[in-house]
Formats: C-alpha cells, structure tokens, sequence
C-alpha cells in the first residue's frame, strides 16, 4: 500500500507510522487498512498498545514533515538577510562618505574654469596681467590640490604588532573568567611597553575592539574602525583620519586653502566692481565672476578660522582630542604634558628641516608611538615646570592588599 507515494508496511517504513503523512490521528501510531486507503481510528488510554509507544517515540525523534521548512531553513533565511542588509548599509556608508568630498572637487573644478577661462581669458584685457594672474594661480592650484590629495589617500597609522595581544595572551585574556586576573594581565604586558598615558581614572588604556594596549596619544576612530596614532580627528571633508601620518598635509591643506582663497578674493574683486559700476559688459562671465568672489570668501572666513586654530594647537602640541579632553599621565593629568615650547612644538609636525616645512612630504619625527614630554625635560630646563599640581582623589588613596597591584585597567573605545 502507497500513502503519498511512499510504500508502507516495509521496514523502511512501518505501517503504523504512515499516519504521520496523513496527521488524522490522535495517537501518533494507530492506523487500520480498510481497503486500498489507510483508516485512522483513535486509541484510548487502556487500548493503547506498543504500537502508540513506538509511534509516540518516533514522532519525537522526527521532526514532523509539514514543518521542517519554518524550523530549519527559516533561522538560516533570517541571518541570510539580516547579513546582506548589514552589508549593503556597509557599502552605502562608504560610498556616501564620499560625497563631502565629491562636493569640494566639483567646488574646485568650477571655481578652475572660472578664473582660468572665465576671467583670465575672457574678461582680463591686459596680456601680460593674465600671465601674471594664471601663472601665481596655478602654481597656489599645484599645491593646494597636491595638499589635498594627500590628506585623502595617506592611510592612518596604526600602532605596530608589539602592542597588540599576541594570540596565546588574546585566547588566555578571553578565556579567563576573573577579571582581577584580567586586569593583572594587562598591567603586566603595559610595563614592557612605552606607554605612559592612563585614562581618566589612572587606568591603562586597552582598546577591547581592537585588542591592544593604546600607546601615547592613540585613539580609536569608530568611523574608520581601527586605533589610530596620535590621532586628531575624523574630517569627513577628507573622508580620512587625520593623524600622525597626515597631520602636516592637512594643515598644509588648510594653508594653501585659505592662500588660495584670498587669492581669488582679491584677483576678483577689482572686476567685480567693474561688472558692478556697469564698465564692463553683461555677459555670461559676469555671473561666474560674481559667484567666484562671493565663494572665495565664504570659504576664507571658514577656512581662516579652522586654521587658525589648528596653528593654536600646533603652537601648544596639543590634538583636538587633547584640546577637548586633558591627557592625564602616571603622574596624573597635565594639560601641557606634550608643550615643548613654540620652536620645537612645530617642529614636531612639520620636522627639523626648514625646506621640507611647505611641501607635502612626510618629514615628522619619530614613530607615533612614543613622544617627548615635558615632565621628562623638568630636571633639565627649570622653565618647563608644571604650571598647576595634581590632587590626587580619593580612589588613588584607598589601600589595596599586599601583593596587588594599585594600577586599574580600564577598557577604552
């Protein structure tokens, strides 16, 4: 006898358990032959025989087979889509961070027709004042788009492999359930280290995405989901962390900006009076002068001020992190802690030689990894003395037990 194409009563596949095709019974065995088609009849209790055990125990064993679908594919269905939607909003993330910058190169691109065709070409008479007007221009153009191709594609440095966890510390760190030992862990990997930078409660600062020990001045960027050196900030307008491999490109990027903005600014201005007084004619290059003026300075006021201040904090060594938030040291916070005085601040960015300070090539010392402090130079230079002392608060005076350690570690995103 066949029940949807199956043949029962063999081994294969007993009869009384062909009732579970049909699902009409209420004991998941019983079944009668009564002709050519299957009878289910229902089972008391006191009639209930080997045969409603049997079945009982093969219909746990088996999943039934109208819902195979709902409790096998639908989960993988699930995660299926849910992984596709992450990644396409992955994807739409990084293609619209893009569009700030897109918007500056197009800004750039009219604002190179309008001067060099518009006004040099069409609206300046004089030959000799258009060589003179494209040749400073486009020697001002090189560097500013040279600047800020730079500050674009020069990666962020990460911190190299002696600060991250190596495999054997990573599956230790993982798999051990007390965090005091945790903390031990950390603290003792962070005295092989150069780090002499704590969070705000003393801790070592351990980057749990990451899985590192940060070094001095290093922090993770969320947008760019990596730990960065020295980092300064996140500019969307470059769609790229800045810091210490592209902080001196960016703030030359910001000084050819500004120069090239006053620049036009001023080039500009004297035909816009003309255009404005009605001396020269109305024709199409008149609007793209008028706009090019009125850009140019909207952007210099911007630009002025952002430079302005990042020549404050050069002037200081400080980051924008650390302009904001004071670095606090083993021997507590100190907001001058990386002040060298004005000489060797800059030189800090931008190098030793003088030559290399205007072209966008790397020249600043050292590694991002570690730097020179000023409580490291006290004893030497007398006029380098801590302007404010520390206080120390009460959980640095609490007493610990005698063999641990008073060193906190404290995980930092």
């Amino acid at each position: 006898m066949k029940v949807l194409g199956i043949d029962c009563g063999t081994d294969h596949l007993p009869l009384q358990h062909c009732q579970f095709l049909v699902g009409a019974v209420t004991h998941a065995c019983c079944v009668r032959k009564g002709g050519s088609a299957l009878q289910p009849h229902r089972c008391s209790s006191r009639t209930q025989g080997e045969g409603c055990r049997q079945g009982r125990q093969w219909s746990a064993a088996r999943p039934s087979a109208s819902r195979p679908a709902r409790s096998m594919f639908e989960p993988r269905m699930r995660r299926g889509w849910k992984m596709a939607l992450s990644g396409g909003l992955r994807c739409c993330r990084r293609v619209l961070a893009w569009v700030p910058v897109l918007i500056i190169v197009l800004v750039v691109l009219w604002s190179y027709y309008a001067y060099v065709f518009e006004l040099c070409l069409v609206t300046v008479l004089s030959p000799a004042e258009k060589v003179i007007y494209l040749i400073f221009y486009h020697a001002i153009f090189v560097f500013f788009t040279w600047t800020y191709w730079k500050s674009i594609f020069t990666l962020p440095q990460q911190p190299n492999q002696k600060f991250h966890l190596s495999y054997a510390d990573k599956e230790r760190y993982e798999n051990e359930e007390r965090p005091e030992v945790q903390k031990q862990m950390l603290v003792d990997m962070a005295k092989k280290l150069p780090v002499y930078t704590r969070t705000g409660s003393g801790a070592v600062r351990f980057c749990d995405r990451c899985h590192l020990i940060k070094p001095d001045r290093c922090h993770h960027c969320s947008v760019c989901a990596m730990c960065v050196l020295k980092m300064d900030h996140h500019c969307p307008w470059v769609n790229n962390c800045i810091g210490f491999s592209n902080y001196k490109f960016f703030l030359q990027f910001l000084a050819y900006s500004v120069l090239y903005c006053l620049y036009i600014a001023t080039t500009v201005f004297s035909y816009f009076i003309k255009y404005w007084r009605g001396e020269l004619p109305s024709v199409r290059s008149k609007f793209h002068v008028l706009f090019l003026l009125f850009v140019a300075c909207m952007f210099f006021v911007s630009l002025v001020v952002l430079f302005g201040y990042h020549c404050w904090l050069v002037s200081r060594n400080k980051t924008t992190l650390e302009a904001f938030c004071t670095p606090v040291f083993t021997s507590g916070p100190e907001k001058n802690g990386f002040n060298l005085g004005f000489i060797k601040n800059i030189q800090q960015v931008f190098g030793d030689k003088k030559k290399f300070w205007l072209i966008p090539i790397g020249s600043s010392p050292g590694d991002g990894h570690s730097f020179p402090m000023r409580c490291m130079n006290e004893s030497q230079n007398p006029l380098l003395a801590n302007e404010e002392p520390w206080e120390d608060n009460d959980d640095d005076n609490r007493d610990y037990p005698e063999g641990s350690s008073s060193l906190a570690v404290e995980t930092e995103t």
